[in-house]
């Protein structure tokens, strides 16, 4: 890779590879303006509820396997980039976190009271940060999908696997992957995928379960139009250490090479 093969802007970093194959990290940014982090609880000033390291983790996917990958500046609690821009909920009936997050994930405030942005605050944030990295996803899908015929998406998460009862109940599996109960992707991706998880012992899993895909996943997942897309969210204890966040080199070695299976399975199916 050269330096033209990197584009980066004030919000986004666009690594630009050759397979056909783009990992987005809408969550990886954990930077809050000044500004911003002023008005929030000094807990939300630590963004914690960032998906910790997954460019890291994924740093393989650039390098092994020629993917393109995406990652921003800034943390979700700035604007969500997985959430649609009307935030509609993605999981009605089920407590969840918005487009520009009032709570944290322990359902805690985001903002000191009174400080919560006002809906042109919101309309701001949107065109400032979403539209920037969603131009850059779209614009990245097409120029792979036109050297390719077709592309993978896919999209890399984490987060803290247990003791969030804001969200879920218990223990979050190791591995979660979401497909749209299946509408993201061909049947032959999540297929394959499932096979190789299936056959490992190591991490514990389960498809389209509390976490079925995002926004990203659900919509630009389009496989007539040449777009499969995938979304895993990865329970942070596999790879790192969730009360300091510290990354943990010996657990993500453990891990990577079954990340690396996936991908190559779902590029090959």
């Amino acid at each position: 890779m050269n330096d033209n093969d990197v584009v980066s802007t004030e919000t986004y970093t666009l690594y630009r590879g050759r397979a056909p194959l783009l990992v987005s990290l809408p969550h990886d940014g954990s930077e809050i303006p000044t500004d911003l982090a002023s008005r929030m609880t000094p807990h939300a000033q630590r963004a914690p509820d960032t998906d910790w390291h997954v460019s890291r983790l994924y740093a393989f996917a650039r390098h092994e396997l020629g993917a393109s990958m995406l990652v921003p500046r800034y943390s979700r609690y700035v604007v969500d980039l997985n959430r649609p821009p009307d935030d509609t909920s993605l999981y009605p009936g089920q407590n969840t976190t918005g487009l520009c997050p009032a709570r944290c994930f322990s359902g805690d405030d985001v903002y000191v009271d009174g400080a919560q942005p006002d809906e042109a605050e919101v309309a701001r944030r949107v065109d400032t940060y979403w539209r920037p990295y969603h131009e850059a996803l779209a614009a990245e899908l097409a120029r792979l999908r036109a050297a390719h015929g077709r592309v993978l998406l896919w999209e890399g998460h984490s987060i803290r696997g247990s003791d969030l009862p804001f969200l879920f109940e218990g223990r979050l599996p190791d591995l979660n992957l979401g497909t749209s109960g299946g509408a993201s992707c061909r049947p032959a991706i999540q297929q394959s995928l499932e096979l190789v998880l299936g056959r490992q012992h190591a991490f514990d899993w389960v498809a389209n379960g509390r976490f079925r895909g995002g926004y990203i996943t659900r919509h630009y997942g389009r496989p007539d139009d040449g777009v499969d897309a995938v979304q895993l969210e990865t329970s942070q204890r596999t790879y790192m250490d969730e009360m300091t966040t510290d990354y943990d080199d010996e657990a993500a070695a453990r891990l990577q090479p079954l990340l690396s299976e996936m991908l190559r399975a779902a590029l090959t199916a």
